[in-house]
Parts: C-alpha cells; sequence; structure tokens
C-alpha cells in the first residue's frame, strides 16, 4: 500500500557486480544422523540449518508451482524399503500473498525424519538427495544436497566422479564469456526509509482534527491552559507537556503489537492473513463508517473519559496534564478511532509490521498535538481558526465513505485466501466506482445523512471535493475492462493482484510480453532484430519476481521500453519438470569442488547463473548485446520503479553506442 519514495535521479545503475564468491548464496545448511533401532530398522534425520532470514518449503503442496522441499532415496529397489513418509515438523501454513494461498516455510533449524528397512545384510551404505527452494525478502535460492550416508557406522570413501568429454564439452557451453565487468560499477541502493507511512500517519492526524470531536477542543484546551496558569510561561510549558504527552500516547499504543512480534515474529503475518480477523475488520470498518453518516455514535465508555478528568483536576502538575491528554484520546474515540483502525489495518497487512506501525501512530500523534502547542505558543492565531459548523458533519460522513471503501479491503483479503471468488479484481472496482458515486452524490446534496444541516447553495469546498471525486470514479472505470489501462498503478496492491480477474487470460508469459525460454532462440532473434538482451533468471515458484512483473514491469514506459526495445529471454532455474534430450544431460564440475548430474533444463539455467555471474538468487537480470558484452550492471530485486526504468534505458542507450562504434 505504501509506495518506495524516488531515489535520487544521481544513481543512475542498480545491480550487484561481479564477484568471485560474495553473491554464491547457500542459505542452508544439511546434517545427517541415522540411528540403528534393530538389525534391519534405522531412524535416519536430516537436519537443514536455515539462516536468519531465510525460510524452506514443506514437502506437501498441492500446487505444482509451489516450492517443495523433495527427499529422493537412491537404489532402494532390492536394498531397503521406506517405511511410511519423510517426517517433517507439524507446522500451520500461513497465506502466500504472491500464491495467494496457504503455504507452509520453515525457519531455524528443520528436523525431517525417515525410517527405513534393509532388505539384506549386505546394505551398509545409501545416497540420499533433497531439492529444495529457500527464500528470503528478496529473493529466491534453489538448491541440493547429497547425504551418502553410513548404516554400520563406517567411513565413506569419497569417490570422484569422472568429467567425461561429452558433458566437459557441454559444459563448456555453458560459458558465455561474459564481458564488460570492469566497465560499469556497483552503486548501493538505499533502504527504504519508514518516512512515507509516518507522514501518512501524519495526514491522518490532520485529518482527525478536522472532525466534530477533536476540532472544538482546540480553542478550548489552549485557552484553559493559557487563562488558568498563574504566569503565561507557566501556561505555554504545560501546553506544550499536553501535545508531548498526546504524542507519547499515540506512539506508545503501537507497543504491544511489539511484544507480540517479539513473541513469535509470524504473528503479525498470520494476523494480516486471518480469513477471521479480516472479515472482523471488513465488519468493524462497515460500523465505523455508518456512525459516521451519523446513524449511531461509537463512544468508549463515559465513566473512563469521567475517571481521567477526575484524576486530572485532582491531582494537577506533570500527571494531571498527562490525564488530559488520555481524555482527549478517549473523549475523541468516535471519530480517530475509524482513523487509527484503518492506520493499523493497512500498517498489519504492509511489509514493514511493527516498525510501520509505530511511525504511522508517531505521526498521527504528531499532527494532533502540534495545533494545541503552536496556538499555546501563538496565541493571536486562534482568531484565525474557522468556526465550528456544518462543515464539521461533512467531514465525518466524507470519512464515512473513505471507511465504507477501505472495508471492502479487508473482504478482499479474506476473498483471497479462501478464492470463495466473491470479489475478484473488477467486482471490487466496480464496488469502488458505486462508493464514489455515492459520495459525489452527497456532496452535491443528491443524498443526505441524519445530522446534515440542507441547504440549496454549495460551498466551494463540497465543488472542489466533488470534482476530486469525479476525476477519481473515472481514473477507476478503465480497471473494469481487459486494456493494459486496467491496471491502475496509483493504487497497486490495493485492489486484488491483475490476475484475479473475470476475464480469461490470453498469455502464460507475463503481461503478454513476448519472452523466449530458451537461450539460444532468444540470441538468435536479438541478432536478427538487432536489439539488447534482457537475460532474466527467474523462477515459477519465485515469490519476487512475479512482484517484479506485476509490480514494476507493468509500469506504462518500463513496459513500453520491455516490448520494443528490448529481447526478453526468461530462463526458469525451477523447470525441473522439463528433461533435457539424454544427448544434452551431463555432469557438472561446481566450484565448489561437488558434481551436479544436469538433467533439466532447470538444472542447465542454474548452472549458466552460477557460472557467469556468480550468483545464485532470483530474479537476477542483465542486459547484454548480442556479443554477450554486459550494457550495464547486473540487478535484482527493485521494487522502485523510477530506479529500474533508469537502469533499462542506461543499458539502451550504451547499446546504441555499441551499434555505431
Amino acid at each position: 500500500m505504501f509506495n518506495r519514495c524516488l531515489i535520487s535521479l544521481v544513481l543512475m545503475f542498480t545491480g550487484v557486480i561481479h564477484s568471485a564468491n560474495s553473491q554464491i548464496l547457500e542459505p542452508v545448511k544439511w546434517i545427517s544422523e541415522v540411528e540403528k533401532v534393530s538389525d534391519a530398522d534405522y531412524n535416519i534425520t536430516f537436519k537443514a540449518i536455515v539462516a536468519e532470514g531465510w525460510y524452506i518449503y514443506s514437502q506437501k503442496s498441492s500446487d505444482n508451482f509451489i516450492p517443495k522441499t523433495i527427499f529422493k532415496f537412491n537404489n532402494q529397489e532390492q536394498n531397503y524399503k521406506l517405511n511410511g513418509i519423510t517426517i517433517e515438523p507439524n507446522k500451520e501454513p500461513i497465506f502466500d500473498k504472491i500464491f495467494k494461498q496457504n503455504v507452509v516455510k520453515f525457519k531455524g533449524e528443520v528436523l525431517f525424519k525417515q525410517k527405513i528397512t534393509t532388505l539384506n545384510s549386505n546394505t551398509k551404505q545409501i545416497k540420499v538427495f533433497v531439492e529444495y527452494q529457500t527464500c528470503d525478502n528478496t529473493k529466491c535460492v534453489p538448491g541440493d544436497f547429497v547425504f551418502d550416508l553410513s548404516l554400520d557406522g563406517s567411513t565413506i570413501e569419497s569417490k570422484e566422479i569422472a568429467i567425461d568429454e561429452k558433458s566437459k564439452k557441454l559444459s563448456d557451453e555453458l560459458e558465455l564469456n561474459i564481458t564488460g565487468w570492469n566497465k560499469y560499477k556497483k552503486h548501493t541502493v538505499e533502504e527504504k526509509s519508514n518516512l512515507s507511512i509516518f507522514f501518512l500517519g501524519f495526514l491522518g492526524g490532520l485529518i482527525a482534527l478536522l472532525t466534530p470531536c477533536v476540532f472544538p477542543m482546540i480553542p478550548l484546551t489552549v485557552s484553559f491552559f493559557t487563562k488558568s496558569s498563574s504566569n503565561s510561561k507557566k501556561g505555554l510549558f504545560n501546553s506544550l507537556l499536553y501535545g508531548f504527552f498526546i504524542f507519547i500516547i499515540y506512539t506508545l499504543l503501537s507497543v504491544p503489537f511489539h511484544l507480540l512480534d517479539s513473541l513469535d515474529p509470524g504473528i503479525l503475518n498470520n494476523i494480516s492473513t486471518n480469513v477471521t480477523l479480516n472479515l472482523l475488520f471488513f465488519v468493524i470498518f462497515v460500523v465505523f463508517a455508518f456512525s459516521f453518516f451519523g446513524y449511531y455514535e461509537l463512544t468508549l465508555p463515559h465513566s473512563w473519559s469521567a475517571k481521567m478528568d477526575h484524576k486530572a483536576d485532582k491531582i494537577g502538575g506533570f500527571i494531571g496534564v498527562f490525564f488530559m491528554a488520555l481524555t482527549l484520546t478517549i473523549v475523541s474515540f468516535s471519530c480517530t478511532g475509524p482513523i487509527l483502525g484503518t492506520l493499523l489495518g493497512s500498517s498489519l497487512t504492509a511489509d514493514g509490521g511493527t516498525i510501520q506501525l509505530t511511525m504511522g501512530m508517531s505521526g498521527f500523534g504528531l499532527a494532533l498535538a502540534l495545533p494545541f502547542t503552536l496556538f499555546a505558543m501563538f496565541p493571536k492565531w486562534l482568531k484565525s481558526l474557522p468556526k465550528s459548523g456544518g462543515w464539521l458533519q461533512t467531514v465525518k460522513v466524507v470519512l464515512g465513505f473513505i471507511e465504507l471503501a477501505l472495508a471492502l479491503k479487508f473482504l478482499s483479503n479474506a476473498d483471497l485466501v479462501e478464492h470463495w471468488g466473491l470479489l475478484k479484481r473488477e467486482v471490487f472496482i466496480g464496488l469502488w466506482i458505486i462508493v464514489g458515486i455515492g459520495l459525489m452524490l452527497y456532496l452535491f446534496w443528491k443524498i443526505k445523512f441524519p445530522h446534515d444541516n440542507y441547504t440549496k447553495k454549495l460551498s466551494n469546498g463540497r465543488i472542489f471535493t466533488g470534482i476530486v471525486v469525479i476525476v477519481f470514479v473515472i481514473y477507476l472505470i478503465p480497471g473494469l475492462t481487459n486494456t493494459k489501462y486496467a491496471n491502475l498503478k496509483l493504487l497497486s496492491g490495493f485492489p486484488p493482484p491483475i490476475f484475479y480477474t473475470l476475464y480469461d487470460k490470453t498469455s502464460e508469459y507475463p503481461l503478454n510480453l513476448n519472452c523466449y525460454k530458451d537461450l539460444n532462440e532468444g540470441i538468435t532473434v536479438a541478432k536478427a532484430e538487432n536489439k539488447p538482451i534482457l537475460l532474466d533468471f527467474t523462477g515459477w515458484t519465485c515469490v519476487n519476481c512475479r512482484k517484479m512483473e506485476e509490480q514494476v514491469w507493468s509500469k506504462s514506459k518500463i513496459y513500453k521500453i520491455l516490448k520494443q526495445d528490448y529481447i526478453i529471454i526468461s530462463l526458469y532455474v525451477d523447470d525441473n519438470q522439463k528433461e533435457l534430450p539424454k544427448d544434452s544431460q551431463f555432469n557438472y564440475l561446481r566450484a565448489n569442488g561437488t558434481v551436479k548430474n544436469i538433467k533439466t533444463y532447470g538444472d542447465k539455467w542454474t548452472a549458466l547463473q552460477t557460472t557467469n555471474f556468480h550468483n545464485n538468487s532470483q530474479p537476477f537480470y542483465a542486459l547484454l548485446n548480442t556479443n554477450m558484452e554486459l550494457l550495464n550492471t547486473t540487478s535484482a530485486y527493485e521494487p522502485n520503479s523510477e530506479y529500474y526504468y533508469l537502469w533499462l534505458k542506461t543499458g539502451l542507450n550504451n547499446f546504441k553506442e555499441y551499434i555505431l562504434k
């Protein structure tokens, strides 16, 4: 929901330079243990030690596109048999935002257990292969490991696997002879700050100031401090303290979520994707909306505010000012609660989690506190404040329509998790259009709500807001179509994803781009059309590959440059279902001295990436001319579309210079 701030145009390139070892990632270490139960029975334990911040997937999945951990037991027909399936830890699945379904992920140390029974006394050693994929928040890395297990405790002699001439020749074909590494230097991408969510929280606080629960309190409170104190300095100090306590109170409201997160780092993700909780948020937001419309009033128990007010009068001093600030927080809940609910719900469904929640709450509290301090410092400004009146009721009703629109987001989350198909993208956008039309009719007095003071004359504020709403509704309309204009980039990540649609999909390629899946075919086309190559190392199960395609490649100017100016070669490193022709399979000697049997296209593209780019994570992008010369630094996951566009544009300009040579 919260977009990255634009990175300075001074940063012209992105990516990772050619480095001998630093980019070969091995986030998982494997160890094994064999326990003898009887003369023929053994328990085998495979332990995966997953690096912090990474996770691997379960063995179980009904979807072929979801990554799996797969154990393959070699030569078991005559030597041993498996007793049951390989057992893994029992863990509840969590919703995956990219695959749009529940999946099981493991972190830390993970134990897989298998019972076997030997079929003859000569079976002393067995070989087990494990294939897996490990991911963090920005990339995924396919991996494999071979266990040589001794059942009798003897030492297994390492046997060097011969690399025959055929294998050597095919291995040499992986060498693309990439040149141009020294021409492009590494540029560091700055980490995304949380200032954007802070300012959004600040904006929410400013909106809350304009509600009937808060706005009339400003002159009353400031006058109380300035007139009831023995001198002006003390009154000013108390006003500053009052504002500070408001800020602290709203910031502290996020602390419980930090405690929950520390006890279980996955709890916020579970909250954000929990169907029941999303449905509860949906109901709460609808209730808030009709409260804003004026059909009923939502307030915290009156006894709470009365008790806080009594303590403020009785105690006085610092503590008394604190209880006054707490009283305002409680009394204004009917107006600030829905806005805080929006902030809470959106933060829990965003990647930033508790940090973003704290930043948002701090911004909200600061905006709410500032007027009480500024007007105390400059009391003459109070005269310029507009008087309370019907415009405050209009603000509440407008917020009611906004709450109604936001409620649909939580219903959409539940719909995506359960695959109900109730709120496909076009249905969701259509309902937003209906809400927008309702708001427009209200602003132009075609409909009204309780507590509205109807006047035939439209104020300038209502006319301006109505025009803004009309423009927004018109902007939404293309989202109902099956065209390139349906993306609605300004709302990226808020409506259901593009593929969750009522329309039939016409292509298996992202965005209907013509992406070649064979390296040689793509290079041949690039030479024929005299275009540069975007070499895209991707995966069917790569989470961030899908994010790049749906959220970055879909941007109009990026889509245009990819469609018209580049030949895209997408190599799927996890394409392990499609085997290479028998005469193209070979043994590949890896840099760490181990030998990998290249049997599938996924094996081949993985080896090609590590051989030429010393990198094994996805997504991974390289811009090349047909002589295999780099046109820019290589790039990995980069959700900043402006940054990615400059990277593509620079590569294209360098290709044009190459042609002119």
